[in-house]
């Protein structure tokens, strides 16, 4: 024991003489520029991890960027999760970050990350590939074939869920809504239905994404290791149904010309390549990449349904408004037997100002980390070569120089606010060419989920609080009880 502390002892020791000289390093050669935003190194090796962290468990996760906003400035440097880091509060620096029409900056993610991922992922992909693999799945996802199937496909999985809910027991809501995001997910991904193949992939993609955020230790037992070996082998299953579905093609002579595309693997499948094997789809890339855009069926999308409910169940005059207007498409629908169309969803003025202002206050993705590989210079910030900076999207959604009152929830507030593409200061879904092709898949799984939970249930929500960290959730998963409205 006393050789494994005195071992400790002196890592630790040559750790901390390697940060001061880096730190050290990257400070002498871009303070001389006089431009480098002002912050604090914080401690030794932590730098200032522990501060950021346990602002996560507040009721106030910006409280870690007000303060250095405060003292530094809209733009300010510290060290956190081992990594030195420009943090950005500024939507116009934001803004240029994520445009990157130089590109003078590549995605940056924690260790943990970057281990799951690969690399291989779309994630840290850029140039010719990123643009392939994006434009494909963005074109899919917004064919009128896909917009139709994909409302119908929606509507079943969350009135099949609701219709589950007795008014016997409490409702766990941030549990319930995986059941419609994931199967829906899988379903656009690959055409995988309810099934022992999706049961596996629901089981091990749960595991798999408990190590997205955890000490990068990958030996027996961490909690990394363990979501390693859950990605193996859904990977193992996902490349299977790769090879089948390509020799398919093979095997039939796919011409492909006037056949609608029926899922994002077929898409990737579909693309014939060139003369450069480095910008071809492999079966592996393909299996990595659709296991990797699964985390929004599990995390994010389900994120987003469960703060929508709580932030609704805590604002009476907002619900009442969303359940008016639902109920009003509700009647026209009912009365011209028509079924719904994605438009019909879209369209609805208030449930999308409610879904606006969801996003604003969840702050599911709190910031985007990019990698500078040059020293550059924005707005007089000098944002020095290998330096991460964070585009913090928590900041900007919550300043009140961007949002009157930003604490409170009030759809109404995207009324004078209009069109949110465009605004600086709302980026729920990143920006640039890194923006997320289903932010409008999103937006319509969303919209159909309140539009039958509101016109079938009233409920009560049980006291719960928010977590921000590592990921935002609900502490006691938002138990609800329900009541069907005809009753």
């Amino acid at each position: 024991m006393e050789w494994i502390i005195g071992v400790c002892v002196v890592m630790g020791m040559l750790l901390m003489s390697w940060w001061i000289l880096l730190y050290g390093k990257n400070d002498e050669k871009t303070m001389g520029k006089g431009k480098v935003p002002k912050g604090n190194s914080g401690w030794p090796l932590l730098g200032e991890t522990l501060d950021f962290i346990a602002s996560g468990y507040t009721s106030s996760p910006v409280t870690f960027f007000e303060k250095r906003k405060y003292l530094y400035g809209n733009v300010f440097k510290t060290c956190i999760l081992g990594s030195n880091v420009i943090i950005s509060t500024d939507p116009d620096v934001n803004k240029v970050v994520l445009q990157n029409h130089q590109g003078n900056f590549v995605p940056a993610y924690p260790k943990s990350i970057r281990e799951l991922m690969g690399e291989q992922s779309i994630l840290k992909m850029n140039g010719t590939m990123h643009k392939k693999v994006h434009t494909l799945i963005a074109g899919f996802l917004r064919s009128p074939h896909f917009k139709a199937r994909i409302t119908r496909d929606i509507e079943h999985t969350v009135k099949q869920c609701l219709a589950s809910w007795t008014s016997h027991q409490p409702i766990y809501v941030q549990d319930q809504v995986k059941r419609i995001t994931f199967p829906v997910l899988v379903k656009v991904l690959m055409s995988v239905g309810p099934g022992e193949e999706l049961d596996f992939l629901y089981r091990e993609f749960a595991e798999f994404i408990k190590g997205l955020i955890c000490l990068p230790l990958k030996f027996p037992g961490t909690r990394l290791y363990k979501s390693l070996k859950s990605k193996d082998r859904m990977v193992k299953m996902v490349r299977k149904i790769v090879e089948e579905r390509k020799k398919l093609r093979i095997d039939n002579d796919a011409d492909d010309e006037g056949d609608a595309v029926k899922d994002v693997l077929e898409a990737l499948l579909r693309d014939k390549g060139d003369s450069s094997s480095s910008a071809r789809l492999s079966p592996d890339m393909i299996s990595q990449n659709i296991i990797e855009m699964m985390i929004p069926g599990e995390e994010t999308l389900p994120t987003a349904m469960t703060m929508a409910l709580k932030f609704l169940s805590d604002s009476p005059i907002a619900l009442s408004k969303l359940k008016e207007e639902n109920m009003e498409l509700k009647r026209l629908k009912t009365n011209c037997s028509e079924d719904y169309a994605w438009t019909d969803y879209m369209s609805l003025p208030f449930t999308q100002n409610v879904i606006s202002e969801t996003l604003r206050m969840a702050n599911i993705v709190n910031g985007i980390w990019r990698k500078s590989l040059n020293d550059i210079e924005i707005k007089g910030y000098l944002i020095p070569k290998d330096w991460c900076v964070m585009a913090s999207l928590t900041s900007v959604h919550m300043d009140e120089k961007n949002y009157e009152n930003p604490f409170k929830f009030d759809p109404c507030r995207w009324e004078k606010i209009g069109a949110v593409a465009g605004c600086n200061s709302f980026a729920p879904f990143g920006g640039g060419n890194r923006l997320c092709p289903g932010l409008e898949l999103s937006r319509l799984e969303l919209s159909i989920f309140l539009h039958h939970l509101v016109t079938t249930y009233r409920w009560v929500a049980e006291r719960d609080e928010i977590l921000y960290f590592p990921t935002v959730k609900m502490k006691r998963k938002l138990p609800i009880c329900v009541q069907p409205i005809s009753a």
